[in-house]
């Protein structure tokens, strides 16, 4: 019996190890925090659904369809990956800080979250410090927190695909990056 347990309890830690393929907790961002909550991007299956509300980019320095090189470390493994640009969009981006659903630290300089991923931001553009509540689902606790925003600038924001440079499992629909956390391969 104690035999069936042990294999029942096992079976089910490996197959929830599978379950996240973003970066565990321990690990640095860009900005140098430590995720202390396993925090983990979430990439949607179906990227249309996420980006409901935004207007294609007209004149994009990458087109839907090209590739670029990521020069920006959101998550361990980006910076210096080869990208597919499968979206880019005009709108206002923010970095913010907010207080993960989850609990744990403030998170702060997250970039990035786009006007249409801040409850009741409509289309106006939001100073710095104006306190908010987030409904994109980029991170684990990251829906519906409180925060506030640190900085914000109208560009075009781009939805890649991308393989890390550390191995592993392609990350699909990574929101987002901008113009300057890209070049031409």
């Amino acid at each position: 019996m104690k035999k069936q347990l042990f294999a029942i309890v096992t079976a089910a830690i490996i197959g929830m190890a599978g379950c996240n393929s973003g970066p565990k907790g321990g690990q640095s961002h860009e900005n140098g925090q430590k995720d202390d909550q396993n925090i983990s991007h979430q990439h949607a299956d179906d990227a249309l659904a996420e980006t409901q509300g935004l207007k294609e980019a007209e004149n994009p320095t990458y087109p839907v369809g090209s590739e670029a090189i990521v020069k920006s470390g959101h998550m361990a493994g980006m910076k210096g990956a080869k990208a597919s640009i499968v979206g880019a969009y005009d709108t206002t981006v923010y970095e913010v800080a907010y207080k993960p659903t989850t609990g744990g630290k403030t998170v702060r300089h997250h970039k990035w979250i786009v006007q249409s991923e801040i409850k009741n931001a409509d289309n106006k553009t939001l100073a710095p410090g104006t306190e908010i509540t987030i409904t994109a689902d980029h991170m684990k606790g990251m829906k519906g927190a409180k925060g506030k925003v640190e900085s914000s600038k109208k560009t075009t924001v781009y939805m890649i695909d991308y393989q890390p440079i550390t191995g592993g499992k392609e990350v699909k629909n990574h929101k987002w990056v901008v113009d300057d956390e890209l070049s031409k391969p």
